[in-house]
């Protein structure tokens, strides 16, 4: 039997519902509304929350590692050789590993988890229009030629290797796209690949061809029920840098034009996920691929006062993930509570490749066929040493420990997925509030929530 072939497309800060297919009737999102309808939306997917700021890093590691927030090395900066990643197990098992895009995770870990690739820019965020990129090295060495002062060191005392060229004139999304799509162009060999694209967007500088933002006026846009001025308390997060994008108090009509940015940014992504489906249509490979596409993280955008990803409500954590190809239903929305480590021993599950010892996340293919309601019943989540979070039959628990003030916040998902109404303090919930906070512990157990220097949340907490 001919062996399935992977394609993994990422993106950068896209929350879950950013998808017309997700409800939201004010995006244009035609490619992903049809992959959706090809396959199957998982509507509880998560990410398990950030070791650092930079929450993207711990995403992507907890990605290609298969292992929860406090199984990673350095909140994910690196991932070791002892941490197999999803494209060594793959090229393991016969698999063509090509690679193209963000990689936040160390150049190491890059050189061993592709056999192939084009274009690789090794960082968080940078300019659309002017990427830093190394072109994928055989050798795994990616030193860099092209060097720049640190903006938070003194000037000319470091240097940071950024790339060996600037690619200028090609949006990123087009970028990665089009590189795709030559080598699935070029693709001859009978072994089966895996192909990863991780797009640099939507994430800021929030720029794109014109013709994208003509399709949003700002005031045309409906902002979120929980949109607020300001955070209501410090949680320890207002002045990272996500949080300066836009003046405080927020402002509505300024919000809604960076909202207006971000989803031209997502369509001009989902327009060329459209170019990359019809590449692979072309080359007579599409109904042997299995397709994932998922988001690394939420943003704020304004909702709770907030603008980055630095915190545990749903705008944050909650991400877009769809799954389709053979042997996928089609058109269908799961109810299971799903991490990003779970995409891992899925995808082996599905390619019937043996998941490795190290994979501590759980396959979903039981769930996809239908054979199970999920691998869990609640997921948990941790921010830094700041917040922890927990999410058990309709009802999300927010504790928050910033330099010993605590904070409580307790809704209820079904009636309130905007998080704008605190049940902590009322006296009809404080059975539910106990009981999730008896869930939050068996968290902290289960996930080994004791890796210095996050434990340190825990000091003076007690439920």
């Amino acid at each position: 039997m001919e062996r399935k072939n992977i394609l993994f497309l990422f993106t950068d800060d896209q929350r879950f519902d950013t998808i017309s297919a997700h409800g939201n009737l004010e995006i244009k999102t035609p490619n992903l509304d049809l992959l959706a309808s090809n396959g199957t939306s998982f509507k509880n997917a998560y990410i398990m929350g950030g070791t650092d700021f930079a929450v993207c890093m711990p995403s992507r590691a907890m990605l290609m590692t298969g292992r929860t927030l406090f199984h990673l090395q350095d909140a994910g900066q690196t991932i070791p050789n002892h941490h197999v990643m999803l494209g060594e197990t793959l090229q393991a098992n016969g698999f063509h590993s090509w690679g193209a895009g963000k990689w936040h995770n160390g150049s190491d870990s890059y050189a061993r988890n592709f056999n192939d690739g084009s274009d690789v820019y090794f960082g968080g965020m940078y300019d659309h229009w002017m990427v830093p990129v190394h072109r994928f090295d055989p050798g795994g060495e990616y030193a860099g030629r092209i060097t720049r002062t640190a903006a938070y060191r003194p000037s000319n005392v470091i240097e940071e290797k950024i790339a060996d060229h600037m690619h200028s004139g090609t949006h990123s999304t087009e970028l990665f796209a089009g590189q795709f799509c030559e080598f699935i162009d070029n693709y001859e060999s009978e072994d089966p690949f895996f192909a990863y694209i991780a797009f640099m967007a939507p994430h800021d500088p929030r720029t794109m061809p014109q013709e994208f933002l003509d399709l949003y006026d700002a005031d045309d846009l409906t902002l979120d029920p929980n949109f607020m001025e300001a955070h209501p308390f410090d949680n320890g997060q207002l002045t990272v840098r996500d949080e300066l994008l836009s003046s405080i108090p927020r402002q509505k009509r300024d919000t809604m034009q960076h909202i207006a940015e971000y989803y031209a940014m997502i369509s001009h992504v989902d327009h060329q996920i459209g170019l990359i489906v019809n590449a692979l249509e072309k080359s007579g490979k599409l109904e042997d691929t299995i397709i994932v596409f998922a988001g690394d993280n939420g943003l704020a955008l304004g909702r709770h006062g907030l603008f980055g990803k630095q915190s545990l409500y749903d705008h944050s954590i909650h991400i877009p993930m769809i799954i389709s190809g053979p042997g996928v239903p089609r058109g269908m929305e799961n109810e299971a509570l799903v991490y990003t480590a779970d995409l891992y021993p899925t995808l082996c599950d599905l390619v019937g490749v043996e998941i490795p010892e190290t994979v501590v996340g759980s396959s979903l293919a039981p769930t996809i066929a239908g054979t199970s309601d999920g691998p869990r019943d609640y997921m948990y989540f941790a921010y830094k040493d700041l917040m922890r979070s927990v999410y058990f039959k309709d009802y999300k628990l927010i504790e928050y420990n910033v330099y010993g003030k605590r904070n409580t916040q307790l809704f209820n998902m079904k009636c309130d997925p905007s998080e704008t109404i605190n049940l902590a303090n009322k006296d009809e919930f404080q059975t539910i509030l106990s009981r999730l906070r008896q869930k939050m512990l068996e968290g902290k157990k289960e996930y080994a929530d004791n890796l210095p220097p996050f434990d340190t949340f825990w000091n003076g907490v007690e439920f």
